[in-house]
């Protein structure tokens, strides 16, 4: 999969990501989007150089998910800290 395809996959996995994510969320949809394609990004990417999973598989969506949710959790400690 592409940049394209994997931010397509950010999208989605930041809204799903917003879902997922335990508590209050003051964050706005587009802060919560770009933080899911970064998410996705960086799990996609780091997962596929670790040798975690391949391109396409069904584990790199996971991952992606993953990645978002925990860099959701991790931009709300930051901002209410």
């Amino acid at each position: 999969m592409g940049i394209i395809g994997t931010i397509f996959i950010g999208l989605i996995v930041g809204l799903i990501a917003r879902f997922l994510k335990p508590g209050d969320d003051s964050m706005g949809w587009i802060m919560t989007i770009l933080l899911g394609i970064g998410g996705s990004i960086a799990a996609t990417y780091g997962g596929q150089a670790l040798g975690i999973y391949q391109a396409g598989q069904a584990a790199g969506f996971v991952g992606a998910v993953i990645g978002a949710v925990v860099l959701l959790i991790i931009y709300g400690a930051i901002k209410k800290g």
